[in-house]
């Protein structure tokens, strides 16, 4: 460590289609737990929402209608894994509206999906997973750039790692 500050494991991944995609957060889905915070980082398209909806879809209930929550910004799912909040802050200012959403909060009882989380500012975790989509050049799929803390880098192994 250099400096105090932990190291983070990085890696980069290429999602070739939005299956892969699906496949990607599927897998993902199961080691999750209240507490967990995903920052979902990425332009317009870049396939955010999409895995978003693949880590919640395998953790309901029931079958569900999961919208994207950019105009409510916060969608709350009861799973079999616990609370999760999918929030959407691309139409934010900042770290106070943040706030009024409750996500501190949430951050610490339920698993969190957060798409704009740069509108977080020093709200965001410390301790989250950090995914970085992007469009490749040319192509269908996506470019993903992990960066894992070291209990997330232990904990999604070879999936992620």
């Amino acid at each position: 460590m250099l400096g105090g500050m932990t190291p983070i494991s990085r890696s980069v991944h290429t999602l070739a289609t939005p299956e892969d995609t699906t496949a990607l957060a599927g897998a993902l889905a199961p080691l999750l737990a209240p507490g967990d915070t995903i920052l979902l980082h990425g332009r317009l398209g870049a396939g955010k929402s999409h895995f978003a909806r693949g880590i919640i879809a395998p953790l309901l209930h029931e079958p569900e209608d999961i919208p994207s929550p950019t105009f409510t910004l916060v969608q709350t799912y009861d799973t079999g894994s616990g609370p999760l909040w999918h929030a959407d802050l691309y139409r934010i200012t900042g770290p106070e509206e943040a706030e009024e959403l409750g996500l501190a909060e949430a951050f610490e009882t339920a698993i969190c999906l957060v798409e704009w989380p740069e509108r977080l500012g020093p709200l965001a975790p410390r301790g989250a997973l950090r995914l970085h989509f992007d469009h490749l050049p040319g192509v269908e799929g996506r470019g993903l750039a992990v960066e894992a803390p070291p209990g997330w880098a232990r904990r999604i192994g070879g999936l992620l790692g």
